[in-house]
């Protein structure tokens, strides 16, 4: 008996503010998610109207098209920084690994200070560096011969400009996980495989990026998870322009749920957003589970 209450006096805290904090408000988000209500009134005046606000996210209307376009944009967006950011961050986490190269722990604290520096003084650095007139970008294109690129001005690049400032920001956080995963592969591993007269390009293959998948994993975890939450270079830089394609569902979930105050029809597409997430996260999982048991 005792025990058990030193159990509970040790996780009631903990479990009160979680509840309080995290799941009272995923609660109250998907019964708002079957409600008409303006973030203008009270809860009392929330109205019951079943699956209408997911009908209308998936409807031919614009509803559903500004949807599915900040939808498929939020998919892009993480999809290329996942991409990016994991091969990335093996490739630097292999290069401040090596204990004999000059300059390894300068080089990490470097990368790992980026993630460090706020979201919205990134973004607005990075708005002056993306300047198609001042900006050091063209400029320095312009010195190997290459026009001004239109960067956040243009439809077809401005949603992976806003990928590369991620990347830059988040890239020093992974190499830091790649590097932890690094420390737990056996050093005699590799010294058998020495004398085995295995090459740099087998050990690699075949010892250091087997033994990195646990690593691997949790990166692209997290950096999914970083990835649909983008919000800040979004409100700061384009506004979800131009013509929308850099309106990702944090953006418009704010601008139908708090602007247009919309907010069951917001819940509904948090809600899904957050479907979503878990829906990927699993299969994260369920594809580590099958090559491990492969």
């Amino acid at each position: 008996m005792q025990r058990q209450l030193r159990l509970v006096g040790l996780l009631g805290p903990s479990t009160i503010l979680t509840s309080v904090f995290i799941l009272a408000p995923i609660a109250l988000t998907i019964w708002l998610a079957f409600h008409e209500w303006s973030t203008q009134t009270a809860f009392d005046t929330a109205r019951f109207v079943g699956l209408r606000n997911f009908e209308d996210l998936f409807g031919p209307t614009s509803v559903g098209r500004d949807f599915r376009r900040a939808f498929i944009n939020t998919a892009v967006y993480s999809g290329l920084s996942i991409a990016i950011i994991l091969p990335l961050s093996v490739l630097l986490g292999l290069l401040v690994y090596q204990t004999r190269v000059w300059g390894g722990s300068v080089l990490r604290t470097v990368l790992f200070s980026t993630y460090m520096v706020p979201s919205i003084a990134v973004a607005l650095v990075w708005s002056k560096l993306y300047s198609p007139t001042e900006g050091p970008f063209n400029q320095m294109l312009g010195w190997i011969g290459i026009g001004p690129q239109t960067w956040l001005s243009s439809p077809d690049t401005a949603l992976v400009s806003l990928v590369y400032l991620n990347v830059w920001q988040q890239v020093g956080y992974f190499t830091v996980l790649i590097v932890a995963g690094l420390t737990q592969i056996p050093g005699t591993l590799y010294d058998a495989a020495k004398v085995d007269g295995a090459t740099s390009h087998q050990t690699f293959w075949r010892i250091t990026l087997p033994l990195l998948k646990r690593a691997l994993l949790f990166s692209a975890v997290i950096c999914l998870i970083n990835a649909v939450q983008v919000f800040e270079p979004v409100v700061l830089i384009t506004q979800g322009g131009p013509a929308g394609s850099t309106n990702v569902l944090t953006f418009h979930i704010r601008r139908v749920g708090i602007e247009r105050a919309q907010g069951g029809l917001g819940s509904a597409m948090a809600v899904m957003l957050l479907l979503t997430l878990v829906v990927t996260v699993v299969a994260f999982f369920a594809a580590a589970r099958k090559t491990d048991d492969g």
